[in-house]
């Protein structure tokens, strides 16, 4: 065991529980501890010791310590928990308790760690060191096992094993903090994960001969879901109805508003509401669900006849679809009666228009996140003309389907140099003879 220094010195009373002594102006010699910061940012600040211990005439002796600047490590005493709790301050950053002293509210019969569970309870973002009598290192090892993060044996306070110790234990509680909120930290994030996955859409397609395919890219750094929305359900007549849509915003509160009119434009579809009906209830529900008066929603629905050969269109302030049909350029649908989007305008109206889609095609639906990326290093973006040249290539080169989405989507990207802002949501319907 290393040598205890000479140089000793006993617990101020100044620093202890006792009041200190009054100078002849009348003030204190020395003014009470100041908080000077957090346990977890005390990097640049004199540590503090907090001596909780058993003989109430104050007498143990603890030497004088450096820490690793230099500086003098400072110490408070308490002779019981009641004064520990009085001097347990922010500005404390590391307790010792002496294991002996009894627990409250008990013999100290029934639990010899009682005292430590009691201080671990009252301090928890405290590292705490447990002092116990010399050869009961098993003692001390279920201190450590219980939470403190050292032990120390009473009757050999050495000054720089003390001081070694202190910032041994200060340091562990920092990293053991920090590794616990990380932990913390992750499982907030695989619980969001698997919501967010929860809340995607299933397609409900079953008796319906179109293929389906979509692609999905939240703009919000590691979430799965973002202000974008779509949707594809078939209802009992055979009619094939899709969805997509564009909440204001990229934050989780956007994302969470298009949750719920993804939900309400099923259960309304589902319901038999289509069209300017259908567009006028969503309405109402954004704007008894959005949070702030000045969010709106853009909307694209399609409705497919049974036969498949046409479709009704409606648009809420939304881009039009992208048709594409074999020996034919593909090309946008009509958008020349192009309604409001959801929540701008009180009473507004939705014209539907109907489409003809012929024999066999590719319908395209879309977010503006596809089309608002920059090209190069410039400020000219893909926009609508540029994304049917791009989609017209890709279809020339055969791809189609998952494949042609990814290429899309990975191309836009590309052109963007980089990760785009704004979330994107594509979906793609095909109908083959």
């Amino acid at each position: 065991m290393p040598v205890p220094i000479p140089r000793q010195r006993a617990i101020p009373a100044v620093e202890s529980g006792q009041a200190p002594a009054a100078s002849p102006g009348g003030s204190s010699m020395e003014e009470a501890p100041r908080k000077e910061s957090k346990v977890e940012n005390n990097t640049h600040t004199n540590l503090t010791l907090l001596l909780i211990e058993d003989d109430p005439g104050g007498s143990t002796v603890v030497p004088e310590m450096l820490d690793a600047a230099g500086k003098p490590i400072r110490v408070r005493t308490a002779r019981n928990l009641t004064e520990a709790g009085r001097l347990l301050t922010d500005d404390v950053h590391c307790i010792l308790l002496d294991l002996a002293l009894p627990a409250p509210g008990g013999s100290g019969d029934e639990d010899e760690l009682g005292v430590l569970k009691h201080v671990l309870e009252l301090a928890p973002r405290h590292a705490v060191l447990a002092l116990t009598a010399s050869g009961d290192a098993e003692r001390g090892a279920e201190a450590v096992r219980v939470g403190a993060q050292d032990y120390l044996f009473r009757d050999e306070l050495d000054g720089r094993l003390l001081s070694r110790a202190i910032r041994y234990a200060v340091e562990r509680k920092r990293s053991d903090t920090a590794e616990r909120r990380l932990a913390e930290g992750r499982l907030r994030a695989q619980e969001n994960r698997r919501l967010e996955r929860g809340l995607l859409p299933t397609p409900l397609l079953e008796g319906s001969s179109l293929r389906f395919a979509a692609r999905y890219r939240p703009g919000r750094s590691r979430a799965l879901l973002g202000g974008d929305f779509y949707d594809v359900v078939r209802t009992a007549d055979g009619t094939v109805h899709a969805m997509i849509g564009d909440v204001c915003g990229h934050g989780p509160d956007e994302a969470a508003l298009g949750v719920e009119l993804r939900i309400a434009w099923r259960a309304l579809t589902l319901a038999g509401l289509c069209g300017d009906e259908l567009l006028g209830t969503l309405q109402q529900v954004l704007e008894h669900e959005r949070s702030d008066d000045e969010i709106f929603a853009t909307l694209c629905t399609v409705d497919i006849a049974p036969d498949g050969r046409r479709a009704g269109l409606c648009l809420a302030g939304h881009p039009s679809p992208l048709l594409a049909r074999p020996g034919r350029a593909a090309r946008l649908l009509p958008y020349e009666n192009n309604g409001p989007a959801l929540g701008l305008l009180p009473g507004a109206r939705w014209p539907r228009m109907q489409v003809e889609l012929g024999a066999e095609w590719s319908l395209m639906l879309y977010t503006d996140g596809l089309i608002e990326g920059r090209i190069g290093e410039g400020r000219e973006r893909l926009g609508q003309d540029g994304m049917v040249e791009m989609v017209r290539r890709q279809l020339s080169e055969g791809l189609q389907g998952e494949t042609l989405l990814r290429a899309a989507v990975n191309e836009v990207r590309n052109l963007n140099g980089g990760e785009l802002a704004d979330d994107v949501a594509v979906l793609l319907l095909d109908r083959t003879v």
